[in-house]
């Protein structure tokens, strides 16, 4: 198909071809661009290259500087806090050594120590700051190590520098190991500490137990614990002790503390003269006289709850507050313990030597004294001496109590022991009056059964009970007890008293003594707590009837048989020119008998008592005068009146010799209660006695009913004057 020239067609492929040679031409152009440019690019990329090569280096020095800047700064803040702290120091020992002069001229002692205080307060600052350098120096010193590590290992700086950091290093080691130390415990700080102990110590000695002496005249039961310091000179010594414990010194604080306040309550009880303590073993304690004993016992007594109560009870007020604050307060028991188990030691020695001393029967009201002070002292012992550290000191307390008991009764039931062994070593009476070892039981017991003793007797009777039984054993009541202890050593009595009995060949003068005896024992324990413990029965049925019977058994062998000779029946069946005869014998024989009997009675009988010598005497009278009279009335006429006795005569003599007219029966009220109220054997326990008034002596059997009673006796436990 031809194309026509003006074809549409024919056109667009003309212009299509001619702008295929514009793009052809434009291809050729930016062809030949592009190679113009590649070669600039080699141009610059050998340029970049170069450059390239020669900034590496001050890259890598970069980075180098800012690694050696870390360390640097790393290396400054803590030696920059290390040379803050040196500041501090040096800034504290100017103010202490300040303080220490402002405090040696300070005479007032309230703005001495609160001069003290600041003083203290310096000294722990100081501490804190020796501290600080102690602890800031070493890693400062390991800081620096790193910085010189890393200039030796990068040569990041010249050798010069290099150097000197090592020198520095070097030095600052050496100050470490050496300076600091000498700081904390050669320096200002070692001599502050010094000054501090001398102050605590002489603190500790100041206070003082101020009214020890007046609370040895008060009664131990009132005593009020001193109060040790005041509150500024507590709060002194805490800080002073807390400074010592937290700088290495608390085993030195602790032993100040200790022998300060030791030395202060030895002195406070030594102010009482306690010079029994001296004396201590059992052997040694044999050897004191029994008086000076008595004595020295009722001293430790008031001692020992004194050291307790007042001066101990203060030291442990004070050890608590003063060290309170170390170790959390474990520590100060045990320092109070050692204080007191040195003071406590002394009296517990000389109880034990008492306890274990010869058991002589004196020695028991003591013992019980002893105990029942241990006891009614042992809630406030114990709460003293509580916890841990004082168990050791508890526990010898107990020891000790278990040592009274065991010689309290020990001493009783030997003392039984001795009464019916017969081992007062004397014969009975020589003239029928009451031994001495009688009398010496019955005080004894009457003492043993008053108010102050029993219940002490009867705890200790109880407690041996336990030990023997059981704890799980049925407790007998405290006056079953007592009773049945006592009632043995009244059986003890009577066996004695019968022993003797029968070493009497005169049957007369036997029943005089069992009558005395008797008659003692029923009138000396009546009204008293003695025979309402052992019930007035008993005392009756064992003494009283014992002793009547007795009373008519002397009447009718001494003056029935007397009597018995002026019997009229013979006469009656003599006749009228005998009767003169045998009247006049029987008058001569009656005479002799008579006279015999007036001789015994001025040389061997002896009846104490005043009021049952009233009785037999108005006995015997009512027995031999109507007799006597009527006799000689009936044979008038057969006798010579004038040669015998008139019956007022008679009634006369009879009436001398039980009233006084005479040496031995004679002796009179007053003698008889002179007797009585002399001491124990040997002058061992002083117990006053009242005279008891009987009635009349009856016929045919003597009843001695009605009797004025007996005064009871109570004696106040002594009381002597001590701690």
């Amino acid at each position: 198909m031809e194309l026509k020239e003006n074809d549409p067609t024919l056109s667009r492929l003309r212009s299509a071809c001619d702008d295929l040679k514009k793009l052809v031409h434009t291809s050729v152009s930016v062809d030949a661009s592009l190679e113009e440019a590649d070669k600039k690019f080699v141009v610059m990329h050998e340029s970049l290259s170069m450059a390239s090569k020669r900034v590496a280096p001050l890259q890598t020095l970069s980075i180098a500087n800012k690694a050696l800047d870390t360390r640097i700064n790393r290396a400054i803040s803590p030696a920059l806090a290390l040379l803050q702290s040196f500041k501090l120091s040096e800034s504290l020992q100017r103010k202490l050594l300040e303080l220490a002069a402002k405090l040696s001229n300070e005479t007032v002692r309230k703005k001495r120590l609160k001069k003290l205080i600041k003083y203290v307060e310096c000294v722990e600052k100081l501490n804190g700051s020796i501290d600080s350098i102690s602890q800031e120096c070493e890693p400062a010193i390991q800081k620096l190590q790193e910085v010189v590590e890393f200039l030796s290992r990068t040569k990041a700086t010249d050798q010069y520098r290099t150097q000197q950091l090592k020198e520095t290093l070097i030095t600052l080691k050496a100050l470490y190991e050496t300076e600091v130390d000498a700081m904390k415990f050669d320096g200002l700080l070692d001599e502050a500490l010094l000054n501090l102990q001398d102050e605590y110590e002489s603190l500790l000695l100041q206070l003082r137990h101020e009214d020890i002496g007046q609370a040895e005249k008060d009664d131990v039961q009132e005593i009020v614990p001193t109060v040790l310091g005041s509150e500024l000179e507590i709060e002194v010594l805490e800080r002073i002790s807390r400074t010592l414990a937290s700088n290495d010194c608390m085993d030195i604080c602790i032993d100040i503390y200790v022998k300060a306040r030791y030395r202060r309550a030895a002195k406070a009880l030594m102010r009482l003269n306690p010079d029994y303590l001296r004396t201590y073993t059992p052997e040694e304690i044999d050897e004191i006289e029994w008086e000076n004993l008595e004595t020295a016992i009722s001293l430790w007594i008031q001692h020992f709850g004194l050291a307790v109560k007042s001066v101990l009870v203060s030291e442990k007020n004070l050890c608590s507050q003063v060290l309170r604050s170390i170790m959390e307060g474990v520590i100060w028991p045990e320092c109070f313990t050692k204080i007191a188990d040195k003071i406590m030691a002394v009296f517990f020695r000389f109880g034990e030597g008492v306890a274990r001393c010869n058991k002589e029967p004196q020695k028991l009201f003591k013992l019980l004294d002893m105990f029942h002070s241990l006891e009614k002292l042992k809630p406030e012992f114990s709460e003293t001496f509580d916890g841990e550290a004082g168990a050791d000191i508890c526990d010898r307390f107990r020891e000790l109590e278990k040592l009274l008991v065991h010689a309290s009764t020990k001493v009783f039931w030997e003392f039984g022991l001795q009464i019916e062994g017969n081992q007062d070593g004397l014969p009975p009476p020589l003239d029928g009056s009451v031994p001495k070892l009688v009398r010496y039981a019955i005080n004894y017991l009457k003492y043993l059964a008053s108010e102050i003793y029993s219940k002490p007797m009867a705890q200790v009777f109880r407690i041996e009970q336990s030990w023997k039984a059981g704890i799980l054993s049925k407790p007998e009541t405290d006056e079953n007890l007592l009773r049945d202890a006592i009632a043995n050593v009244m059986e003890a009595i009577q066996r004695n008293i019968e022993s003797k009995r029968l070493r009497y060949k005169d049957k007369s003068l036997s029943n005089v003594f069992v009558m005395n005896t008797y008659w003692y024992v029923y009138m000396r324990t009546r009204n008293t707590e003695l025979g309402k413990l052992l019930g007035d029965q008993y005392m009756k049925r064992q003494y009283k009837i014992v002793a009547e019977e007795s009373a008519y058994l002397y009447q009718k062998q001494t003056w029935g048989a007397l009597v018995r000779l002026l019997d009229k029946e013979e006469l009656n069946r003599v006749n009228k020119d005998g009767i003169g005869a045998v009247a006049r014998g029987k008058m001569e024989a009656f005479m002799k008998g008579f006279d015999e009997m007036l001789q015994k009675h001025r040389s061997l009988y002896n009846i104490p008592d005043a009021d049952l010598r009233d009785q037999m005497g108005d006995a015997t009278i009512k027995l031999v005068v109507p007799v006597y009279e009527e006799f000689l009335s009936t044979y008038s006429s057969v006798l010579q009146a004038k040669s015998y006795l008139s019956p007022k005569t008679v009634k006369g003599l009879l009436g001398q010799i039980f009233e006084g007219g005479n040496q031995q029966m004679g002796t009179g009220r007053s003698s008889l209660r002179q007797r009585d109220q002399r001491d124990y054997i040997g002058g061992r326990l002083s117990v006053s006695l009242e005279n008891s008034r009987e009635t009349k002596v009856g016929r045919p059997s003597v009843s001695l009913e009605n009797s004025r009673e007996m005064k009871g006796y109570s004696r106040s436990r002594s009381n002597s004057s001590a701690v």
